[in-house]
C-alpha cells in the first residue's frame, strides 16, 4: 500500500470545492483564481482577449520580433515544438507560409507513440517541414515514467520535459535564439497568470510552472544516473543566455482557438482525427499521440476532480462553441472515464500489477474530494 498524499498540502488547494460560475473548471486546478464574482482566471483572460486586445497591434509585434530573428541566410531562424497535432502544427505552418520564416521543428518521442500519431507527425514533415526527433533511451523512460506515476501521480512527466528541454537543447546547438510554442496552458486553461500579459516565458521559472517543482537531475535519488537523464534536462542557464533564446507562445499574437486549429492542419498539413472519441473526453483530436495520455488525464481527474472533458468543456465554453449546460451535460458523461484501451499495455510498460497501479491510485485521492458509497469512490461535490 502506498502512502496517502496530501494533495492540499502539496499543491495548495482550497478544502472547500467551488466551480466557475462560467464555465466547468474547479478551484482545485492548481494555481488558479476566482474572482469575487466566481469566475475563474481562464474566464477572465478569455474576456480580456475578446476586448482589450488589439490584434493588429498584437500583429505588428509578432512581425517585430520575427524580422528581429529572420536570418535570410538560408539558415533556421525559429524552433517549433511539434508533434505532428493541430497546435503544433499550425504554428509551424502560420511562421512558414504565411509569415516566411524557416522553422526547424522538433519532437521529443511521445511513452508509446500511436499508429494516429506517427501518421499525422509524417505527413506533416512531408507538407514540407525539416524536424528533428528525440528517442531517449526506452529503458530511462519507463523507469522515468513509473517513477513519476508513483511519486507525482503523473506518468507523462518524461514527456514533459522532453516537450520543455529538447527544444532549449536545440536551440543552444543550433544557435537558433526563438522558440514558438502554441498557447500558453496557464493562462488559457486556468494557473499561473505570471506571464499572461507578457511577450515571452521566463525560461527560469518552468520548473516550477511545468515540472512541479522536480528537475530532471531530481531522480538521481531514485537510481537513475546522471548520463541517462541528460537529454531530458535543459541546457545550462549560461548557454541558454549567452544563446539570447527566447520562448513565446503564438497565442499571444493571435487569437488561440483550438478547433480552429484542427480545421486549418486539416487542410494544410495532412491532419486527420481519430476514427472514435478519446476515452475521457468526446473530441477525436486533440491529444492522438500518445498511447498512455489518457493515464495523465485520469490521475488529474483522481487529484483534483477535474478530467480531460472538464478542461474540454471549460475552453470550449470560453471558445463560445458550446454553452455550460451543455458543458456540465458533457461533463457528467465523459469526465473521469478510465483508459481502458491500453491498460495492459500500460501495466506492462511500468512494470506493476492491477493492484499496485489501484493501490497508487488510492494513495493520490483525497478526502476532500473523494468519499466511497457502496464500495465504489464517489466525488463528494460534482459540477451541477
Amino acid at each position: 500500500m502506498h502512502k496517502k498524499k496530501d494533495l492540499i498540502k502539496i499543491y495548495n488547494l482550497p478544502y472547500e470545492v467551488k466551480f466557475c460560475a462560467r464555465c466547468t473548471i474547479s478551484n482545485q486546478r492548481p494555481r488558479i483564481t476566482f474572482d469575487h464574482n466566481g469566475v475563474c482566471s481562464a474566464c477572465n483572460y478569455t474576456d480580456f482577449k475578446n476586448s482589450k486586445i488589439n490584434w493588429s497591434e498584437r500583429n505588428t509585434e509578432l512581425l517585430k520580433l520575427l524580422d528581429k530573428h529572420r536570418k535570410n541566410n538560408g539558415e533556421y531562424d525559429v524552433i517549433v515544438p511539434c508533434s505532428g497535432g493541430k497546435d503544433g502544427s499550425y504554428v509551424a505552418h502560420q511562421l512558414k507560409y504565411v509569415y516566411n520564416m524557416n522553422p526547424i521543428c522538433v519532437t521529443s518521442s511521445p511513452l508509446s507513440q500511436t499508429a494516429i500519431g506517427r501518421s499525422n507527425l509524417d505527413v506533416f514533415i512531408k507538407s514540407g517541414f525539416s524536424h528533428i526527433y528525440s528517442s531517449p533511451n526506452p529503458k530511462t523512460v519507463r523507469k522515468l515514467t513509473k517513477l513519476s506515476f508513483e511519486h507525482l501521480g503523473d506518468p507523462f512527466q518524461p514527456f514533459i520535459y522532453g516537450q520543455t528541454n529538447f527544444p532549449l537543447q536545440v536551440a543552444v546547438e543550433k544557435k537558433i535564439s526563438l522558440i514558438f510554442y502554441g498557447e500558453n496552458g496557464e493562462v488559457e486553461y486556468g494557473g499561473d497568470m505570471t506571464n499572461a500579459y507578457k511577450q515571452n516565458r521566463e525560461i527560469k521559472s518552468h520548473e516550477k510552472i511545468y515540472f512541479s517543482g522536480i528537475s530532471p537531475n531530481d531522480w538521481i535519488k531514485y537510481g537513475l544516473k546522471l548520463q541517462d537523464l541528460k537529454i531530458f534536462t535543459a541546457p545550462s542557464q549560461e548557454s541558454i543566455l549567452k544563446n539570447k533564446t527566447e520562448v513565446h507562445f503564438f497565442g499571444y499574437y493571435t487569437k488561440w482557438d483550438p478547433q480552429e486549429n484542427f480545421y486549418y492542419c486539416t487542410e494544410n498539413t495532412g491532419f486527420i482525427p481519430n476514427d472514435e472519441r478519446t476515452e475521457g473526453t468526446y473530441s477525436k483530436y486533440a491529444s492522438l499521440d500518445d498511447k498512455f495520455d489518457g493515464f495523465h488525464y485520469y490521475l488529474s481527474y483522481i487529484k483534483f476532480g477535474i478530467g480531460r472533458t472538464t478542461s474540454d468543456t471549460a475552453h470550449e465554453i470560453r471558445d463560445k462553441k458550446i454553452d455550460r449546460d451543455e458543458g456540465i451535460s458533457l461533463v457528467k458523461k465523459f469526465d473521469g472515464e478510465f483508459p481502458l484501451k491500453y491498460f495492459k499495455e500500460f501495466l506492462e510498460f511500468i512494470e506493476i500489477t492491477e493492484d499496485e497501479f489501484n493501490s497508487v491510485i488510492d494513495s493520490w485521492r483525497s478526502e476532500h474530494l473523494w468519499h466511497k458509497v457502496s464500495n465504489k469512490w464517489t466525488l463528494k461535490k460534482e459540477i451541477s
